[in-house]
């Protein structure tokens, strides 16, 4: 084999086409070049220059780079999804960084806002010189959104709204939210300008996953906005979903740069690691571990690929986006997990990644659909019945 990587066995960069190939060689250099060197330091202190890293990847096109016009490059969703692998190998935090921005923020703003609340924010939240972030989750209500009790409510020709968020990422460092509310009219999408009086997002510490990751409360205490601030094209859930089904496609991407990453150091140090006087990846229980970890890590990239297919294709569902994330965050925390098991008390440091990405995963199997709610959408798939309630 010329190829000894884990992905390299089942010869996997043969099924990207040349463009895209080139745009995940451009996003895997800003990683190795702006990322690596730091990230290890960005976790420990949970601090990140997030503003200047949003401008660098909206210098390379990173940011929303898979929409079209408004400053959008408009690429491939595969080439948008390999862009999330070679990020989420950097770390988990950066990828919601680059995803809350582009599917979710910039997403709600590009399928459903009216062309002048694009001419507003899109050019320069592609440059990444404005940040987004997406308020639905609340701290009663995360699986079931349709409770939320965040409302809007009229005022003359104006809107107020009040209630909170939680959990949202990008929050205290946004210029921009897009915050979902009940109104007599069902759900409704909002543009809220950060600086507009009443809104505050208090950041949250103490974390020990995604710390690398700016999380923030939204608290929005008799927000005053115009009329024209409404996202004119969203009503009912429907709107805050296909946001949902937009950033989970790059979740079925980005958590395969996790466990890739976490495969390949590991391979690094069982070749480096003397044990019983040999290397400790000559031994057979390394190897086995090793070459289950690997056939997962491949059949998740064969399912990225096919699903990204689809979903340039104009062809994927909401169904098999819910596959591909349940199986490939699963596999990739299994692997992050086993790959520590090799590693011995070397795992447990930051000199490794396979800890901090253990740790990372584990918010990314709980955000945007828990591992239970996506059983259920594939278990409704199949059988028709809502076991939601």
């Amino acid at each position: 084999m010329a190829d000894r990587s884990p992905l390299g066995l089942l010869d996997t960069d043969s099924l990207v086409n040349e463009e895209d190939a080139a745009i995940q060689q451009t996003v895997r250099r800003f990683v190795d070049e702006r990322i690596r060197p730091d990230i290890a330091e960005w976790y420990e202190n949970g601090s990140t220059p997030v503003r200047e890293l949003a401008r660098e990847l909206g210098s390379i096109g990173a940011l929303g780079m898979h929409l079209e016009g408004h400053g959008c490059a408009g690429t491939s969703t595969t080439a948008y999804g390999l862009a999330c692998l070679e990020v989420e190998a950097g770390d988990s935090g950066i990828r919601s960084l680059m995803s809350v921005q582009g599917s979710l923020a910039m997403f709600a703003i590009h399928a459903h806002g009216s062309e002048e609340q694009k001419q507003q924010w899109l050019p320069e939240m592609a440059k990444g010189e404005k940040i987004g972030c997406f308020g639905l989750t609340e701290p009663d209500f995360g699986s079931n959104p349709a409770g939320m009790r965040t409302r809007a409510r009229r005022d003359g020709s104006d809107w107020i709204l009040d209630g909170n968020k939680m959990w949202i990422t990008n929050g205290s460092v946004a210029d921009v939210a897009v915050v979902w509310a009940h109104t007599d009219d069902g759900i409704r999408g909002f543009v809220v300008p950060t600086d507009t009086v009443g809104f505050s997002a208090p950041e949250i510490k103490h974390k020990m996953s995604m710390r690398a990751s700016v999380t923030s409360e939204l608290v929005l205490d008799g927000v005053r906005l115009p009329a024209e601030a409404m996202l004119p094209e969203a009503k009912g859930l429907r709107g805050p979903l296909s946001c949902l089904t937009e950033a989970r496609f790059g979740i079925i991407f980005g958590s395969i740069g996790a466990a890739r990453d976490c495969l390949e150091a590991t391979l690094r140090y069982a070749a480096e690691r003397q044990i019983f006087d040999k290397p400790l990846g000559g031994f057979q229980i390394t190897q086995a571990k090793l070459a289950d970890m690997t056939v997962e890590l491949g059949k998740s990239m064969l399912l990225a690929l096919h699903l990204g297919r689809l979903k340039d294709e104009g062809r994927i569902t909401a169904e098999q986006v819910s596959f591909g994330k349940l199986n490939n965050i699963r596999e990739a925390i299994k692997i992050a997990r086993e790959c520590r098991t090799i590693m011995g008390a070397a795992g447990i440091t930051l000199e490794w990644p396979m800890m901090r990405h253990a740790n990372n995963l584990e918010s990314v199997l709980t955000y945007e659909g828990t591992t239970e709610v996506h059983q259920l959408v594939i278990g409704k798939a199949l059988t028709g019945q809502d076991a939601f309630r």
